[in-house]
């Protein structure tokens, strides 16, 4: 506590990141990376943007992320107007908080979730209602639309859920925009990339028939690119000019050149995207089955990370002796889900050290 500052401050309760350990021969799962790297058109991009001619980087970037835009735009067949772009999809979220959340209604989102939701409901001042999840863990959309039309300001969780890596179906997301026309709903899809093979399952396809629908990605995720914080949202322009007119009240140049160059080059990067994605998918079934073999309960995940419990094992106690062995996994100490470990996918030999692991420490 300070007396220097503002009443807020006092009262916040800051958001808790995933650990960045340093430790020797590390294997991290604790932060949902991608164990892949990037596009390497990215990087070509980046190296191409500083090239010969570093001068530029003396230059503000374009402030309206132009370039990117375009990107994404092409990437979902969308209007370029369509699109807003940020620093991370985090500052994208804050920005919507701001922007479309705040109503004289509360906004719900679950009770389990992704915890900076109720940290931005802090710093912004915003009612809100955590929704209970079922006792499986997933959304039931009926719960929000039972509160009635004019009781409900707007509507945010991520698809697929985090930490618990369950899917909710289009069809649920259309019904709830459909019950709720006056209400943002905002899908904060920062995995739903690996929610299937053949058919992302994004938000995005229902855009033009539900003007109250916004979509949030990020790039950290799927495209490999974490450390250049790059994300984005997409929706009719009546939501995207909300977020502008925030975003140029707060920071008019919130990406840089290397950000808008690598993101706009791995945006185009499809093939690069699809080999790595099935990846992970691919070894997140191998290992749920892996870990379901060594008698977890393990949630069905449609995201780079799994969900599991040891019905006879403390949840912190296998933490720490994962640590003991210099592989982290994320540990929440939450109500309902505090015997639960949230393991991020990595390679198919980080999967298998972690198994190797685990079977030595339940022997």
């Amino acid at each position: 506590m300070s007396r220097f500052w503002s009443p807020v401050v006092h009262d916040l309760t800051p958001y808790v990141p995933g650990e960045q350990p340093k430790l020797a021969k590390l294997v991290k799962l604790n932060t949902n990376e991608n164990p892949y790297p990037p596009s390497p058109r990215a990087l070509e991009a980046i190296r191409a943007e500083l090239g010969e001619d570093a001068d530029r980087l003396k230059l503000y970037p374009d402030p309206t992320g132009s370039q990117l835009k375009a990107a994404v735009a092409r990437h979902f067949d969308v209007p370029a107007e369509w699109v807003f772009v940020g620093n991370s999809s985090d500052e994208v979220l804050a920005h919507t908080f701001q922007g479309l959340l705040k109503h004289e209604a509360p906004l719900l989102f679950p009770d389990i979730t992704y915890s900076f939701y109720p940290v931005y409901c802090g710093l912004y001042g915003i009612d809100f209602e955590a929704i209970p999840l079922d006792a499986q863990f997933a959304i039931r959309v009926d719960d929000y639309i039972a509160r009635g039309a004019g009781q409900v300001g707007a509507v945010i969780f991520p698809n697929p859920n985090a930490p618990t890596g369950r899917l909710l179906p289009l069809a649920d997301i259309a019904r709830l925009a459909e019950a709720l026309p006056d209400a943002p709903i905002v899908i904060d899809e920062a995995y739903v990339d690996f929610g299937g093979l053949d058919v992302i399952p994004t938000a995005v396809a229902l855009i033009r028939r539900h003007p109250n629908i916004l979509v949030t990605q990020t790039l950290s995720k799927s495209r490999s690119l974490a450390g250049l914080r790059v994300g984005f949202a997409i929706g009719q322009p009546e939501l995207i000019e909300a977020l502008t007119r925030v975003k140029d009240s707060f920071n008019s140049y919130p990406l840089d050149r290397l950000a808008l160059v690598g993101a706009s080059a791995a945006m185009d990067d499809e093939a690069w995207f699809d080999t790595t994605r099935r990846q992970v998918i691919a070894s997140r079934n191998a290992l749920s089955a892996s870990l379901a073999g060594l008698g977890f309960d393990v949630l069905p995940s449609a995201a780079n990370f799994v969900f599991a419990r040891h019905p006879r094992r403390d949840a912190a106690a296998l933490a720490a002796a994962l640590r003991d062995r210099s592989i982290i996994v994320r540990h929440f100490k939450a109500e309902r889900i505090d015997q639960f470990l949230r393991i991020t996918v990595g390679t198919d030999a980080q999967c298998a050290l972690l198994i190797d692991a685990l079977r030595e420490i339940l022997a």
